[in-house]
């Protein structure tokens, strides 16, 4: 049986707070573009209210009641929130008690002594709501990520569980003036939440069509070589790891992806032909390709919500030692989130098979990377890069031969970089040499012979 206290509690109160629960659980709002299961609801202003109002087994009653939620949910996935909330409920109920809380309406004598109880009261509910989530997404497999998957973003989802703590603040106040007006008081207290709430609903849906525009215009210059599929999504993924692991913002790590989603748009403007073509370039053929950085810039630089992707779009062939192009730029004149980009990029380029040679194994393209560092790249930007992908893995194109099993002839594009400097062939596993369909260096992918 249910362990106590059952005194306090009254059931009208009761009834009514599982109304409103119901409600406010009802109208959850996803605010993480990347994570649809993450979302924020007035629903915990509430429970905590009942915490106080109700008691710890009013609240786990009221918790319990997630389980009523009006939106399209698996009968597991429906009970398991409602234990979820109740045993929250209950413990932080208990909690509050323990220091020295009291049930019922709040009145002017309880103040300021309610607080303290109450605040660990929040806390409490918020951790333990956090590890029972985390604990369920264990036994799900989740932190057990399969190498080449999208790698969960976990400080996204910390920063929405500390922001959800405001709205677990709000229940005391939504307590003290119950006794004054009753269920007004959720209404009064609320309003501004629902109206926030519909508010961050707009903004995400528009985050979310800003994605799909992007996928979009990644597809149409992706159409131009059945070698590039993905490739542009790739990159995404592998700046943002970089962003990521230099501890940059989720905001900023957002746009990064974004330049690095786009960052090929300017090929839209290139000959289809010249793309797939597998010899060598002329002098004309690359003197356009050069050109891709500054015509994608071009095509996008209106779309204001890229922001810092602009300058990461139009610099990412551009060189720390100043033989990069469009513009020259040497060491930290290029801006950081071409840096990044660049790496991503060479890296992607490096491991994916292409119409005139094979792919190199991540190991390999690695050392690449490390090889150019500091004239090439940016050595903290490899280095984080490495750091992620030993953590999470690369996901490779599944293209390991072009149609036929032939690779074209590229043994001039190959054997020199794009500023006429001698590159090595890399060395295979066996300890042979390998052949020169497979040799390219990270001077060439971005000296524009890589297409």
């Amino acid at each position: 049986m249910l362990i106590g206290p059952y005194q306090g509690i009254d059931l009208g109160t009761l009834a009514l707070m599982v109304v409103l629960f119901v409600v406010a659980e009802s109208i959850s709002t996803h605010v993480l573009v990347d994570v649809k299961e993450a979302g924020i609801s007035p629903s915990s202003a509430v429970a905590l209210a009942a915490v106080v109002l109700v008691g710890p087994v009013g609240a786990a009653v009221v918790g319990f009641s997630c389980a009523l939620a009006l939106r399209r949910q698996a009968l597991v996935k429906r009970a398991f929130n409602g234990a979820q909330y109740a045993i929250a409920g209950y413990a932080t109920g208990h909690v509050y008690l323990l220091l020295g809380g009291t049930v019922g309406v709040p009145t002017q004598s309880d103040f300021p002594g309610i607080v303290l109880p109450y605040v660990a009261a929040v806390l409490t509910y918020t951790v333990l709501n956090s590890a029972l989530i985390a604990i369920l997404m264990w036994c799900l497999g989740a932190p057990r990520r399969a190498p080449g998957r999208r790698p969960q973003r976990w400080r996204p989802l910390v920063a929405l569980e500390i922001s959800s703590i405001g709205y677990q603040m709000l229940g005391l106040a939504i307590a003290a003036v119950w006794g004054a007006v009753g269920v007004v008081a959720t209404l009064l207290i609320l309003l501004p939440l629902f109206i926030a709430r519909w508010t961050f609903g707009q903004q995400t849906a528009e985050a979310r069509a800003h994605e799909a525009t992007l996928a979009t215009l990644c597809q149409a210059v992706e159409t131009k070589d059945y070698y590039t599929r993905g490739h542009c999504m790739r990159v995404a993924e592998g700046s943002a790891m970089i962003a990521a692991e230099l501890g940059m913002s989720a905001e900023r790590v957002q746009k990064i992806r974004y330049a690095g989603m786009l960052h090929d748009i300017g090929k839209l403007g290139v000959p289809t032909k010249v793309i797939q073509k597998t010899g060598k370039l002329t002098d004309d053929e690359y003197a356009a390709i050069k050109l891709h950085p500054t015509r994608g810039y071009e095509i996008v630089r209106e779309i204001s919500f890229l922001d810092e992707a602009l300058a990461g779009i139009r610099h990412h062939h551009e060189r720390l030692d100043g033989r990069g192009y469009p513009m020259g730029l040497v060491g930290m004149e290029i801006p950081e989130s071409a840096r990044i980009i660049s790496v991503a990029d060479v890296f992607d380029c490096l491991t994916s098979t292409r119409s005139y040679r094979k792919a190199w194994s991540v190991e390999e393209a690695i050392v690449e990377l490390r090889r150019c560092a500091g004239t090439q790249f940016d050595p903290r930007m490899v280095e984080a890069l490495v750091r992620a992908v030993s953590r999470e893995g690369w996901q490779t194109p599944d293209i390991t031969e072009p149609p036929g099993g032939r690779y074209g002839s590229t043994e001039k594009a190959d054997s020199t970089s794009a500023t006429g400097t001698p590159v090595p062939a890399p060395a295979k596993k066996d300890g042979g040499a390998a052949t020169v369909a497979e040799s390219t260096s990270a001077g060439a992918v971005t000296g524009g012979q890589d297409r």
